[in-house]
């Protein structure tokens, strides 16, 4: 079984009791999720920070001598960190993308209901904005054929 499989019980719970939170304690219950997010958050990222920080493991006495040898010569910790490099790339221009969209979109409409004609022109604005997700999707591709 995938160890990721095993998260899924977990996120229901913890949707589960953010819902029950929020109806039971309107007010203050977004200030209890705030700060909960903030801890998971500080965990997290010290658990990151421990993996980048972590020397590689050492090989035992039952790795041939040659595996061994290939393990200590690789540089430690490349490959992980243009991963964590793409997916960083991938979730800014994700984002900066929302945002264009949202003012784009938005201004796009607020423009079209005053004069229809200008439909093609207002697309091709938003369609722009979405370039840049492309962008950083094309730069998670590079880093990850590097790593």
């Amino acid at each position: 079984m995938n160890l990721w499989f095993g998260t899924v019980p977990v996120f229901l719970i913890a949707a589960t009791g953010a819902i029950l939170l929020v109806r039971r304690w309107r007010k203050s219950a977004f200030k209890i999720l705030a700060a909960l997010n903030v801890a998971v958050m500080v965990g997290s990222l010290a658990l990151l920070a421990g993996a980048l920080s972590a020397a590689p493991a050492a090989a035992s006495g039952g790795v041939a001598p040659a595996l061994a040898a290939a393990a200590t010569d690789a540089p430690a910790g490349a490959g992980g960190s243009a991963l964590i490099a793409a997916a960083i790339a991938v979730a800014g221009s994700s984002i900066g993308a929302a945002f264009a969209v949202a003012y784009t979109g938005s201004a796009a409409l607020a423009a079209m209901s005053e004069r229809p004609e200008i439909f093609g022109r207002a697309m091709v604005v938003v369609g722009l904005a979405e370039g840049i997700a492309i962008y950083g999707l094309i730069i998670a591709i590079i880093l990850i054929g590097k790593a």
